[in-house]
Parts: structure tokens; sequence; C-alpha cells
């Protein structure tokens, strides 16, 4: 009797995974498309997303570089009143940091959109860059008078 039940089991184990394990072509096609299909949207909205970030940010990075516009047009203003050795100095690194802001609003500019993995690179060294350079601003606009 034990051995009819296990022979019995093992045959109703043995037909519900070979029913079970059959699929048509067809139907391994069907689930073969749907699977392309939701590929290709993830695709597509991760590219999307992808977009919109650099959108983004070149807006803010250009907000960013014209505020140190800004500060150079206020700070040439402001020492118009300075010694002229003072003066000369001040110009001379204001024309320097004129010079980066101008190369980073380049470089953002000229970006071309090549790829997740480059664009986070580029990003994080930009992002580096604009903040040695936001540095460069607040310790020009510093008066050190001891």
């Amino acid at each position: 009797m034990k051995k009819s039940i296990l022979v019995f089991a093992a045959f109703a184990l043995i037909s519900s995974t070979i029913v079970t394990s059959c699929n048509t072509p067809a139907k391994k096609l069907e689930n073969a498309e749907e699977n392309v299909t939701e590929a290709k949207e993830e695709l597509t909205d991760a590219k999307k997303m992808y977009l919109e970030e650099i959108k983004d940010y070149r807006k803010v990075t250009a907000d960013n570089i014209a505020a140190n516009e800004q500060i150079i047009a206020d700070f040439k203003v402001r020492i118009e009143n300075e010694k002229k050795e003072a003066k000369a100095d001040y110009l001379t690194k204001i024309n320097a940091l004129e010079v980066k802001n101008s190369d980073m609003r380049m470089r953002m500019d000229n970006y071309k959109e090549d790829g997740k993995d480059n664009w986070e690179t580029f990003k994080t060294e930009f992002s580096h860059d604009m903040d040695e350079l936001g540095k460069a601003f607040k310790d020009l606009t510093v008066k050190n008078v001891k």
C-alpha cells in the first residue's frame, strides 16, 4: 500500500513537472517579445532621466557662473576707490577668475552626452572645479585687514 502511494505521488510529481514546463514555441516567443518591449521602455525611461539630469545640471551651473560674473562686476565697482597698487593686484586676481569662469562655462557648453558613466565622471570633476572656483571668489571678496 505504501509502495503504491509513493509510486502514485512520484508519477503525479513527474507529470505535473512535465506539464508545467512545456511551453509552446509561440508562448516562448510571446514571452521574449514582452521582455524586449519592457527592456526598451526601461532603456527609454533611463535615457530620458539621464538627459533631464544633464539639463538640470546645466541650468544650475549656468546660474552659478552668472552669479560669479555678478560678483566680478560688483567687485570691480568696489575696488575703484582702492590705491593704485592694491587695485592692480585685485584686477590681476579678477582677470584670472574671469578666465576660469569662462573656461568653466565653455567646458559645460561643450559637453556632449556620451554615456552615464562618462557623465558621472564629468559631473564629479566639474562640481569639484566649480567648488574650488567658488572658494576663490569668496577668498577674493574677504578683506584681510591686519
